[in-house]
């Protein structure tokens, strides 16, 4: 159990539980609870296993192995090991690479994005959260609600993701975008 308080700390703040939304949760105090995350006091096996809970997940996804630590506070991701999200099998999708995938618990899903040329044919997309776009390359064209906003290498725009949206490369060559969405 390598750094088990910091870890807890993070996993509540990640979840946006309260002490005492927690202690709701399992029934321990919220004295305890904090005494846990500062590392003063040591958890029972009964008390993992009502955190895990209150969290939706396992006990071994909660302590995590040495081996996975050090993704918990540092996760470094290098541009040749990105790997696709989701398989782009036709031409005009989407296509997106995972940046931080090693992370197990994320407040933040951070990807690349090479946007089409052409705005997809299905809907524009919406979900609940906040999203932040920068340009790494080329120029794209984000559809915002009614609006279409024009964007180059360097420009950024964060917005309500609830908003009905989509993105596709506006200039000759293809666009590559950091995208950043959380909840």
């Amino acid at each position: 159990m390598v750094n088990l308080a910091h870890r807890l700390r993070t996993l509540r703040r990640q979840r946006g539980f309260s002490l005492e939304t927690l202690a709701e949760q399992t029934g321990l105090t919220r004295s305890y609870l904090s005494k846990l995350e500062r590392g003063l006091s040591s958890p029972s096996i009964a008390t993992i296993l009502k955190i895990a809970d209150a969290y939706g997940m396992g006990t071994g996804q909660l302590l995590g192995d040495a081996r996975d630590s050090a993704h918990e506070v540092v996760c470094i991701s290098r541009a040749g090991e990105r790997e696709p999200l989701l398989p782009s099998e036709r031409e005009g999708t989407y296509r997106y690479e995972a940046i931080a995938a090693q992370r197990k618990v994320k407040a933040m899903e951070p990807f690349i994005m090479y946007p089409p040329r052409e705005f997809p044919d299905e809907a524009r997309s919406a979900h609940s959260g906040e999203e932040f776009l920068f340009v790494l390359k080329g120029q794209v064209e984000v559809m915002l609600g009614e609006e279409t906003i024009a964007l180059s290498i360097g420009d950024s725009l964060y917005f309500d993701a609830d908003l009905p949206h989509r993105i596709r490369t506006a200039g000759r060559a293809q666009a590559e975008v950091l995208v950043t969405t959380a909840k």
